[in-house]
């Protein structure tokens, strides 16, 4: 949408700002292009009447904004989607290299993860913008192949510019393109095969073909052996339905130290947290569990809260009131007979004296997400009021509850679980940067998994489905004309093969 400047009318003698012409501009729904003199506007006789009578018009957009139109702004837009495809094509195929960038923050990502690249740029073209929230919801929504819907979205704009310079409209191109893309969903049904999900060797292999070009290649049958248990083990199916939920009840937490090889799934969850209590045992087997959401505290109020005390035995009756709510909290908890009681809150020191006395161990401000991975393993209910616990909200289903000391930290691991439907993964390594890269190796895995298991069709890869869909559309597009005999046609790239394929067959520099 071309700059604005105001010109004059023909014939009128009287020149017009450029405040004027903007205004002029915003009357008639459209701005002049490329500053032209003469340019007829509707609504100009209005702002002439006005200037002549030494009124200003009264200005809606800032000086400073600028509007632009036309070719040259379609032709931005796709330059800047080419140069973003550019930056991550060497992260594809065979040959790829890791990249190394330095955060804001001064931190270090190694990686050769398109969206975690593209996450790390900071650009201010919307275009490009645009290029990378593409990125991030093929990320959220599959889960892999971040690096190669850029690559093909580069490569769609990039022959979209051909038909534009052709004076095609672009309505015209996006229709022949979703024409294209029904097809391209049709050839790759008739080419996919059924997979077995429960053949374990078959889902290997899967799931081994994501992670061959990532760091985490080098221990392939592990990596790939820890994303298949981790996706069956937060599998869950009810009333016919089935549900995966990875971010959700299969977390991952890196430990820095040992080496890849110590990394492992467990059966159940490992949280970040100590037993309030030096007395309190650490190490139960077949714990019942009791899980809250509140603390194990005198009540304070919700603003600041004055007590006006006239007598000595005023006093003393508060602190008593304070010990007897605490001990009442207590007793509802005790007299369940847990073993163990994990809050969201805090644990008072009283009430703490009160369960080591009881034998109980306590441990507290658990994240929530930790708190739910913890009920859906063991099979406890979290529960708000300890005056309404229940044995039907005691967790029975954990087999060892463990606290161990690695490196400078305590970890609760509560596994063994008879049916988690959560679990955790242990990651180990030489650094935080190798841990990280790994996590999204890994997550990777995992989402691949998690697709076969949903929907267990598979296509070849290594660029074949791409040559057998530009195959497939050179055909079609011989039956058409037109802008759908170019879009079906011209699919592929410059060099007449699909981009994908030349990126497997071509060596990096």
């Amino acid at each position: 949408m071309g700059a604005v400047i105001g010109g004059a009318r023909e014939g009128s003698g009287v020149g017009v700002s450029p405040e004027e012409a903007a205004f002029s501009g915003l009357l008639a729904g459209s701005l002049s292009p490329e500053g032209s003199a003469g340019s007829p506007c509707f609504g100009y006789p209005a702002l002439h009447r006005a200037a002549m009578m030494g009124h200003r018009p009264v200005l809606v957009l800032s000086q400073n904004t600028k509007r632009e139109s036309g070719r040259k702004v379609q032709s931005g837009n796709i330059n800047a989607a080419k140069t973003i495809a550019d930056i991550i094509r060497t992260c594809l195929g065979p040959k790829s290299m890791m990249k190394m960038l330095l955060d804001p923050m001064g931190g270090i990502v190694m990686t050769n993860d398109g969206n975690a690249i593209l996450r790390e740029i900071q650009v201010q073209h919307p275009a490009a913008k645009s290029m990378i929230e593409i990125s991030r919801t093929q990320d959220e929504e599959v889960g892999d192949g971040t690096t190669s819907v850029i690559i093909l979205a580069g490569e769609m704009l990039s022959v979209a510019e051909h038909f534009l310079e052709q004076q095609m409209h672009p309505t015209v191109v996006i229709s022949a393109y979703r024409k294209a893309l029904d097809d391209m969903i049709s050839t790759l049904k008739k080419i996919s095969t059924p997979v077995d999900t429960n053949n374990r060797d078959m889902m290997l292999n899967i799931i081994n073909s994501s992670i061959t070009t990532k760091v985490i290649s080098r221990w392939s049958s592990l990596a790939c052996n820890i994303a298949l248990d981790a996706v069956k083990t937060v599998q869950f199916e009810e009333n016919g339905r089935k549900e995966i939920d990875i971010k959700k009840y299969a977390r991952v937490e890196k430990i820095p130290g040992g080496i890849i090889e110590d990394s492992c799934v467990l059966r159940g969850v490992m949280i970040n947290k100590d037993v309030t209590h030096p007395r309190m045992r650490r190490y139960i087997k077949n714990p019942r569990i009791v899980l809250l959401d509140s603390s194990l505290e005198y009540k304070k109020g919700e603003s600041q809260t004055d007590i006006e005390i006239t007598r000595e035995e005023d006093f003393t009756r508060i602190l008593q009131m304070e010990e007897e709510y605490i001990q009442q909290l207590c007793e509802d908890i005790i007299h369940l007979k847990p073993d163990v009681v994990i809050t969201e809150k805090g644990i008072s020191d009283l009430a703490q004296h009160y369960l080591m006395r009881a034998n109980i161990t306590a441990i507290r401000r658990v994240r929530k997400t930790d708190n739910n991975r913890i009920a859906r393993a063991c099979g406890a209910r979290i529960v708000s009021r300890p005056e309404e616990l229940r044995e039907e909200d005691i967790g029975t289903g954990a087999g060892l509850l463990e606290i161990k000391k690695i490196g400078d930290e305590y970890f609760t691991f509560i596994t063994e679980c008879k049916d988690p439907k959560a679990c955790t993964i242990l990651l180990r390594g030489a650094s935080k940067e190798i841990l990280s890269e790994v996590e999204r190796n890994l997550q990777d895995a995992m989402q691949v998994c998690r697709n076969v298991l949903l929907d267990p069709q598979l296509v070849p890869g290594g660029g074949a489905s791409e040559m057998a869909v530009a195959h497939a559309l050179t055909e079609k597009s011989k039956a058409m004309t037109a802008c759908l005999h170019h879009s079906h046609s011209n699919i592929k790239s410059q060099s007449h093969l699909p981009p994908i394929p030349q990126l497997m067959a071509t060596p990096h520099p």
